[in-house]
């Protein structure tokens, strides 16, 4: 799917992967509510993975490009929990970065600097995030570095005074069991009151569901 997204990072004479796969026993991401939490990306380029440790046989800015590498897997991860659509992508709110370097090597932070110079030249403020950078004695694979991501995704749900949502229902998630917004006091139902309900279709493996507040005639 075209968006702003995709496109600039397409002018920046980068693309997406396809979303790599998990290399043992997790998921890529889980969603909760409108935050997606990203497991962590190796260093993987065209050419295969990225491998190398800082200060003995890299230097920073092999690292940074590296860094840069798990950016773009982030991202391909974060377009496939969205179904395709990466325009429901909302902000970074952190990224945590794992650096194979030397216990006397100290510049994690510039390396790292790869991955979060792309997140804020793609997204604007929306890319400007929190974030860790650590040293790492070594990391799966022998690769160069690992990053993992928190972000902050839109709600698939139908646009408000749509047809098929009130503008006072909370878009309730059948995996968090909670509401994610709630209705203000003056709209709640009464005792009285009935709920009718409609399916969003989220994804097939998550059921979500709209309640619209409709007064009972009885």
């Amino acid at each position: 799917m075209d968006n702003p997204i995709e496109a600039r990072i397409a002018e920046l004479g980068l693309a997406l992967p396809d979303a790599p796969a998990p290399a043992a026993n997790y998921v890529p991401f889980v969603r909760s509510g409108d935050t997606l939490y990203v497991s962590g990306q190796i260093s993987s380029g065209a050419e295969g993975l990225i491998l190398g440790k800082l200060g003995e046989d890299m230097a920073v800015e092999a690292g940074a490009a590296a860094a840069q590498a798990c950016a773009l897997s982030l991202l391909a991860q974060v377009r496939a929990a969205c179904e395709g659509d990466l325009g429901r992508l909302k902000r970074v709110v952190k990224l945590t970065g794992f650096v194979n370097s030397t216990p006397d090597f100290t510049d994690q932070p510039k390396v790292i600097n790869g991955a979060s110079d792309l997140m804020v030249e793609v997204l604007g403020e929306a890319g400007r995030h929190a974030r860790s950078a650590v040293s790492a004695a070594s990391l799966p694979l022998g690769v160069a570095v690992e990053i993992e991501g928190i972000f902050e995704i839109a709600c698939p749900c139908p646009p408000p005074f749509s047809p098929a949502r009130s503008p006072t229902a909370p878009c309730m998630t059948a995996a968090t069991g909670g509401p994610r917004t709630r209705a203000p006091r003056s709209a709640r139902p009464s005792r009285g009151a009935m709920a009718s309900r409609s399916t969003c279709n989220f994804r097939p493996t998550v059921r979500r569901w709209c309640f619209t507040i409709m007064p009972s005639t009885g």
